[in-house]
C-alpha cells in the first residue's frame, strides 16, 4: 500500500559540486525537496522505490546499493542507493535516481529499504499505471520518491527552445501533482509531453497507477522554471 509519495525534479545541477558557481540559484528547490523528503520519512514506510526516467540501458529495477556517479558531468563524485554493498548491480544508476540517491544521503536517509526503477520516455501510460500498481500491491507500506522534470521549453535558452505550450503544460502538471490529481495523471499525453521534454511524464503515471486506491492529499512546495526547465516540488501523504 502507498503512504507516501515525494516528487522531485532530477537535474544533476541539484548537485552542488555540479553546478559549481550556480549553485545558490538552486537553493530553494534544494529546501523544498529536503521538506518533501521529511514527508517520506514521517510516514515511516517500510521500502522506499524511487523512480525516474532513464535510457534503455538503465532501464528496470536497480537494487538497493546499487551505485550512480557524476563523472559524465565533469564531477568525481558518486553515490549509492541506500546501504547495500558494492556488489549490488553490475549496472550504474541512471542520472534521475543518481540525483535521488545524493537527495537521500543529503537528509540522511535510513528509514527504510531502498531500491530503484528506472522508466522509459516510451513507456505508454497503461504501462507505467502498471508499474505503479505492482509497487503498491506489494506487501507492507511503501513510499515513493519520483523524480522527472516538466518541460525544458519555457525560455528561448532552454534546452528545448521556447514552446508556447510549455509553461501551460507546466501548469497543469503541478496543479495535478499539488492536488494528488490522479485522474489528470492519468490523462497526460505522452506525445507532447515529449516535443516538450517534460522527461518525468512516465514516473508520474507511475506514481498515479500506485495511489489510485490510497487516498492521499497533495501539497505543491515549490514549482518554477530555473534555466528554462520546469521544476515541481510536491508530496503525497
Amino acid at each position: 500500500m502507498l503512504v507516501a509519495a515525494a516528487v522531485c525534479p532530477c537535474p544533476p545541477l541539484l548537485v552542488p559540486e555540479v553546478a559549481a558557481g550556480a549553485a545558490p540559484e538552486l537553493d530553494a528547490v534544494r529546501t523544498a525537496c529536503s521538506d518533501a523528503l521529511a514527508v517520506l520519512a514521517a510516514a515511516r514506510p517500510d521500502r522506499l522505490v524511487v523512480v525516474g526516467p532513464a535510457e534503455q540501458s538503465a532501464r528496470g529495477a536497480h537494487p538497493e546499493g546499487a551505485r550512480g556517479s557524476f563523472r559524465g558531468f565533469g564531477v568525481d563524485l558518486s553515490v549509492r542507493l541506500g546501504r547495500g554493498d558494492d556488489t549490488a548491480s553490475p549496472r550504474e544508476l541512471p542520472p534521475s535516481l543518481a540525483v535521488g540517491a545524493w537527495l537521500l544521503e543529503r537528509t540522511g536517509w535510513s528509514d527504510a529499504p531502498i531500491e530503484g526503477l528506472g522508466v522509459g520516455e516510451p513507456l505508454t501510460p497503461e504501462r507505467c499505471l502498471e508499474a505503479g500498481r505492482e509497487i503498491a500491491g506489494a506487501a507492507g507500506r511503501v513510499a515513493l520518491l519520483v523524480m522527472g522534470d516538466a518541460s525544458a521549453c519555457r525560455t528561448l535558452k532552454a534546452p528545448g527552445y521556447l514552446d508556447e505550450r510549455a509553461a501551460p503544460f507546466d501548469a497543469e502538471v503541478a496543479r495535478a501533482l499539488g492536488a494528488a490529481d490522479v485522474a489528470a495523471l492519468k490523462a497526460l499525453d505522452p506525445e507532447p509531453a515529449s516535443e516538450l521534454k517534460a522527461s518525468g511524464r512516465a514516473p508520474w503515471q507511475v506514481l498515479a497507477g500506485a495511489a489510485e486506491d490510497a487516498g492521499l492529499t497533495g501539497v505543491l512546495l515549490y514549482e518554477d522554471a530555473p534555466y528554462g526547465v520546469g521544476y515541481i516540488v510536491a508530496t503525497w501523504s
